[in-house]
């Protein structure tokens, strides 16, 4: 991308998007006419190109972003005081088809994996200790700190226990869903060897919930009901973790190839970079993971409302293109049944970063996953079938995302952001600035920075460093939140509490 002080995303627009800091008054020249600016308008934010009177669609991307509420003047500052959503509720939609070949060369490339007993692919060996209910999170916590100081975490990745607040006092939906994660961490393979501890009483049976494991490797996942242990429990967890961590630290890394990386594209923090930048760089090394016969996962399904039908019409069959209508619907009807908007969704942050509408949002932050076609969707906490591109049902909430991303089977998260963010999920969760402003005053949270696109620097030189980037975090190489420290795990709720 040639360095420039702003830019016209795509021709149908009628932004353009400031590169840099704007002052009123100031000149440029767009499709050949002059515009003066008519306010200070500040760095990632949209200037219009053409007068538009009160109700005119708004063009970004090439697509509306919303529409103006009042008559605006060519050079005017557009942004959420003057620019209304046109997203309203449930809506139908006709399956029409896009096939675009992705033309990009098989290159044979590999990582540094642990090869399991299944067959699946970690690119962490680590320990964990996963509660089956709040109740235990203290001992979880305390165990995990014992083998620590024992062990000094050589020959293992890292000890962790996934704390959470559930496993009790849920009904329906929300106990299935916090049964669902966690049998999906137990089974990620990311672990080299699995604690699940249990109180006893708790609302989700121990018993049961092994059996939801199917067919594991009883050598790697290991159950203690406190409960049921005469006297110090924790001496008994610690015996358990010792023979995990004595056969997990045997464990070593194997040449494995590409098409057994499954990555999670998530952004969070978001401004109006994330569009131009970081979102279209994951997009490119998403196509590329497809191309090579990876996985990449797309989620945050309220952050597609606006964009969602670019997503329809690149489903493999007409099948996935209903799936991906009830993903988008159900979530809309999710908002409604709450009395709240659909169309509500950007925060403080995103208005600040030049982010106005949730469209707005949403075509920016769908190009995460590219062009490649949508071969699979994914109900909230279910396990990844099927190679290619998916779409998986969860919120944008950052937290939750990320873990339904990893949840599903994914051993990497990138997650693009333009305002900055430290977390991690329970796998490496790789950070991808927009802009170099926020990659050199946060160097201790960003990973690799794709702000370089609007300093001269061109997609494809970029891309082969990201992906470089991206095979040798696969392969070892600590993401910034695994050297802080900064790992969770959150849990979609909905329905009441007991």
């Amino acid at each position: 991308m040639k360095q420039s002080s702003f830019i016209k995303i795509n021709p149908a627009d009628s932004v353009v998007v400031c590169l840099r800091p704007f002052t009123k008054g100031e000149e440029i020249e767009v499709d050949g006419k002059t515009i003066t600016l008519l306010q200070d308008t500040p760095a990632g934010h949209k200037v219009l190109i053409n007068d538009a009177s009160e109700g005119t669609d708004i063009i970004k991307y090439g697509y509306p972003i919303g529409h103006a509420k009042k008559d605006l003047k060519q050079g005017e500052w557009v942004n959420e005081n003057n620019l209304k959503t046109n997203l309203a509720g449930t809506l139908e939609y006709t399956y029409n088809p896009v096939k675009e070949e992705l033309n990009i060369a098989l290159e044979n490339r590999t990582f540094k994996g642990y090869v399991r007993k299944n067959g699946e692919v970690g690119t962490r060996n680590e320990i964990w200790v996963v509660p089956t209910v709040g109740c235990v999170n203290g001992i979880a916590e305390r165990i995990v700190k014992k083998l620590q100081e024992e062990t000094k975490s050589e020959g293992i990745d890292a000890i962790f226990a996934w704390h959470h607040n559930y496993g009790c006092s849920q009904l329906g939906d929300d106990h299935e869903n916090t049964r669902k994660i966690l049998r999906d961490i137990c089974l990620h393979p990311n672990a080299g060897g699995v604690l699940v501890l249990s109180l006893g009483c708790e609302n989700n049976q121990p018993e049961d919930f092994m059996a939801t494991l199917g067919d594991y490797d009883k050598d790697r996942v290991k159950l203690v009901v406190t409960q049921r242990v005469e006297g110090d429990e924790v001496e008994e967890c610690m015996n358990v973790l010792r023979d995990l961590y004595a056969k997990a630290k045997e464990d070593k890394r194997e040449d494995v190839p590409v098409s057994k990386l499954r990555v999670g594209l998530k952004c969070g923090g978001s401004d109006g970079f994330s569009g131009i930048t970081a979102n279209p760089l994951v997009g490119e090394l998403s196509d590329w993971i497809v191309a090579q016969g990876g996985t990449s996962i797309l989620t945050e399904v309220p952050e597609m409302f606006g964009a969602e039908t670019i997503l329809m019409n690149r489903c493999k069959t007409p099948e996935l293109f209903e799936k991906t209508v009830s993903l988008i619907n159900n979530f809309k009807e999710y908002f409604l049944s709450h009395g709240e908007p659909v169309g509500e969704n950007p925060s403080p942050g995103n208005k600040a970063g030049g982010i106005s509408t949730l469209e707005d949002k949403a075509l920016g932050c769908t190009q995460k996953c590219g062009r490649a076609p949508v071969s699979g969707v994914l109900e909230y906490a279910e396990r990844l079938q099927t190679t290619g591109l998916n779409l998986l049902s969860a919120p944008g909430n950052d937290l939750v995302a990320s873990t339904a991303l990893a949840s599903s089977g994914c051993q990497i998260v990138l997650f693009t952001t333009g305002r900055g963010t430290p977390f991690g999920t329970f796998v490496p969760t790789m950070k991808i600035s927009t802009n170099s402003n926020l990659y050199n005053r946060k160097p201790n949270w960003i990973d690799f920075n794709a702000g370089a696109l609007v300093e001269g620097t061109e997609m494809k030189d970029l891309v082969k460093q990201f992906i470089d980037k991206v095979i040798a975090i696969a392969s070892g190489e600590p993401a910034r939140n695994e050297i802080n420290g900064y790992r969770e795990i959150s849990i979609f709720k909905n329905g009441v509490t007991l």
